[in-house]
């Protein structure tokens, strides 16, 4: 099936690397040139707010799900395509993942890292068959991969666990990875 719609899972804090800022404007600027739909946060802070104004800049589509009690905190974007306010997180991150074809995480904090667990649960559990791509940015998520290396290890999950997530090096590898998936 083609790609028509990406949700973007990451900070809305920018971080202590550039490189971090640099991957969100890529993503959300080939997100607009690929023709594909942002699905994201709907956040203007962060990596956020980076990722939706590039790809604003470049013409695409924007679709964002904020919960009622961030709009302030994350500074709720309301210039974009399509604009949802929930009332809690979970919904946000239902209605985010059943409006995209695949997932991509950038870095972020504990909201990222459950955005990203979710996704992978459900897929674990046989929810889903969406592709997730994680980019590593710099080896961000380094101590991410060595973690969910160990739960396999230590045997609380079945190997097939590591092929559900897809870590790339840079934003322009998941746009690679999102083309020929």
């Amino acid at each position: 099936m083609p790609i028509k719609s990406v949700c973007v899972f990451c900070g809305s804090r920018t971080g202590d690397d550039p490189a971090f800022t640099v991957d969100a404007e890529t993503l959300g600027r080939e997100i607009a040139a690929n023709d594909w739909r942002l699905v994201y946060g709907a956040g203007d802070v962060g990596l956020m707010g980076s990722v939706a104004r590039a790809a604003q800049e470049a013409g695409g589509d924007t679709f964002g799900v904020i919960p009622a009690h961030l709009v302030a905190w994350e500074v709720g974007k309301t210039d974009l395509t399509s604009y949802i306010v929930t009332e809690t997180m979970h919904e946000r991150k239902k209605v985010m993942f059943m409006n995209c074809d695949a997932v991509v995480v950038l870095p972020g904090g504990a909201g990222s890292l459950d955005e990203l667990f979710e996704v992978l649960t459900w897929r674990q559990l046989g929810l889903h068959e969406k592709p997730v791509f994680v980019v590593n940015t710099n080896g961000y998520w380094d101590p991410l991969i060595n973690m969910l290396e160990h739960v396999v290890t230590r045997g609380f999950a079945d190997q097939s666990l590591l092929g559900y997530l897809k870590f790339v090096p840079d934003a322009a590898s998941a746009v690679s990875a999102l083309k020929t998936t």
